[in-house]
């Protein structure tokens, strides 16, 4: 008996409209995604109002689109346009129009309280469909390092602009003599004395704007510093210069070199922060910081938190955001009043594995008393066995959502360069995953 083969016929011209939406499955999340915008309030969208020029795109389906290919692991607005032909997911999703790069950038760029407005409004979505609870949650708050849109080949540090500006003026002085010696040693072919003076002072000038730019940065640290202080207390002594090592990024100046990996290499990086609800495993705050480490982070983070979220009850973090001032900023009103919030925290590194005596029952240990240190305090919390038990849910859920991130979504390093761009795709980032996951939850989105 022949084989038998399907008929593939690109020939003939279909003879009734197809619907768009049956070439993709019905749970598709292109689905999830048009219906979830659709449900969302995009009046903060900024669009052209005077009606002039040509047509524009509906907002829903530029903010539809990029959550979309950010859940898809495409980051770029030129591969974005490029998928609008390519993908049939997105094809369905654009109707099969083709939105320009310079249209996404654009609107990707412009629309901060738009993507800020669109990530609170997802959670309340959740809330309402019963995959998020807002009231005595338990949030587990960290961070992780994301690589900037520049090189750390690009940045200088404060000692290092200094020197290379002394260098510049000694070779502007020798080559500025060479010019009126009549027998001197030409250049190479090609290489003019006046051009090599203004080379090495557009560089120069280049490096006093980067020096002036860590001095504010300096200056700017003691102020915040001097305003912490309590009106009794004297202030801090006048702002120091930068130290030696303090750097600057010539490409992307709010970015910075951080530790990446075990800590045995360093890239120029952001910090980026996330809260993340424990049981449905939403992200609830997100934010970006430029600096290295978190000891500072755990209050700005924690005030981050969308207020879709009513109440937190628990705060679970590392070792890393560990500080007297910043537990008592979560746990305390500036007056002093509890806020019901309970900090639980690693103190210190503990080794991998535990060892026979660990693995036997054992009473639990007292509680410290009320003279305790600080340390010995916030150790006890996580020493029980009910507090342990709750402080594993901060490495069981924050650290996957940072591996889905990075892994899945394939996002390691950001688009767009400065301080407030970045923020701006962060959010971005959390809003495609937390879509993502609630499509993952089979949300009923129906019902919301």
């Amino acid at each position: 008996m022949p084989a038998k083969f399907v008929n593939v016929d690109r020939d003939t011209a279909l003879l009734l409209p197809p619907d768009m939406r049956d070439w993709v499955p019905d749970n598709h999340l292109v689905h999830f995604i048009v219906e979830a915008v659709a449900q969302l309030d995009l009046r903060l969208a900024r669009v052209n109002e005077r009606g002039t020029g040509s047509d524009q795109y509906p907002p829903s389906l530029l903010l539809g689109l990029l959550i979309y290919s950010y859940a898809s692991g495409v980051f770029s607005s030129r591969q974005i346009e490029r998928a609008t032909h390519d993908s049939v997911a997105v094809r369905v999703l654009c109707a099969d129009t083709h939105p320009d790069h310079d249209t996404l950038c654009t609107f990707r760029r412009e629309n901060a309280a738009l993507l800020a407005a669109a990530f609170a409004q997802v959670l309340e979505l959740a809330a309402r469909c019963g995959v998020l609870q807002v009231a005595g949650i338990t949030v587990a708050i960290d961070g992780t390092k994301i690589l900037a849109n520049a090189s750390k080949h690009a940045a200088v540090s404060y000692a290092r602009a200094g020197e290379t500006m002394r260098q510049l003026d000694l070779e502007v002085a020798e080559l500025l003599a060479k010019a009126e010696q009549a027998d001197a040693t030409p250049l190479q072919d090609g290489l003019s004395v006046p051009d090599e003076v203004a080379r090495r002072q557009t560089r120069k000038a280049k490096m006093a704007q980067a020096r002036a730019a860590m001095e504010a940065r300096a200056y700017a640290r003691a102020m915040a510093e001097q305003a912490q202080c309590a009106p009794d207390q004297p202030g801090p002594p006048p702002p120091a210069p930068p130290a030696p090592k303090e750097q600057i990024n010539f490409t992307d100046a709010d970015s910075a070199i951080m530790k990446a990996g075990s800590g045995q290499h360093f890239e120029q990086s952001y910090n980026a922060q996330a809260g993340l609800e424990v049981q449905s495993r939403l992200i609830v705050a997100a934010r970006v910081s430029r600096a290295p480490n978190d000891k500072e982070q755990l209050p700005p983070t924690f005030h981050a938190i969308t207020p879709a979220i009513q109440s937190v009850a628990e705060v679970l973090i590392d070792s890393g955001f560990v500080s007297a001032s910043a537990v008592n900023a979560i746990e305390t009103t500036p007056d002093g009043q509890p806020t019901g919030v309970r900090v639980l925290a690693a103190v210190g590194r503990s080794r991998h594995g535990r060892t026979v005596a660990e693995l036997e029952q054992r009473a639990a240990p007292p509680a410290p008393p009320l003279e305790a240190t600080f340390t010995a305090k916030l150790a006890h919390r996580t020493a029980t066995a009910a507090g342990r038990a709750r402080y594993k849910l901060r490495q069981q859920t924050i650290e996957p959502a940072f591996g889905v991130i990075k892994a899945v979504l394939g996002f390691r390093r950001f688009s767009l360069r400065g301080l407030a761009k970045v923020s701006l795709e962060w959010t971005l980032v959390t809003l495609a995953y937390n879509l993502k996951r609630l499509h993952r939850l089979g949300a009923p989105l129906a019902t919301a």
